[in-house]
């Protein structure tokens, strides 16, 4: 499998995006953008700043959603014919990862980072490297994910 999807000019203005909307985020309420923590609370119906978090997880799902009724070509994600229970039990690890390395990407690799955490520079480079290996270890055995 060889897949060469290189877009630095969309890249970087996304990142550059992400990074307005988490200083917003911080600036004018003071909450760190985590998506796993956000999530949490939504679900567990956290009374403090519900509000905006559902509004937070909603606009997650619709945005790309709205997203494609402007853009003249796919967004890149195509969801492949999977075994749901691999997916289930990915989601579960992925879960059970989130919350023994007490934040998710986007809590440690935007947030944790831009404020210089030792915690989150660590854990993001082994979410990096467990990514890395990962595809190594499937892609060696023949393994097809995507």
């Amino acid at each position: 499998m060889n897949i060469v999807n290189f877009t630095p000019v969309e890249s970087l203005l996304g990142g550059l995006i992400i990074g307005l909307a988490v200083a917003i985020l911080y600036l004018l309420r003071g909450n760190c953008a985590g998506v796993s923590k956000i999530y949490y609370n939504v679900i567990f119906a956290n009374k403090n700043g519900f509000l905006w978090r559902l509004l937070f997880i909603v606009g997650l799902i619709i945005g790309p959603i709205i997203l494609s009724f402007f853009s003249y070509n796919d967004l890149g994600f195509e969801m492949p014919n999977t075994n749901p229970i691999i997916v289930i039990l990915g989601g579960l690890l992925v879960g059970y990862g989130t919350q023994l390395g007490s934040g998710c990407t986007s809590g440690h690799g935007v947030c944790g980072i831009g404020r210089l955490s030792i915690r989150s520079i660590v854990g993001t480079c082994v979410f990096v490297a467990a990514g890395v290996l990962t595809v190594f270890i499937t892609s060696s055995l023949g393994w097809v994910i995507l």
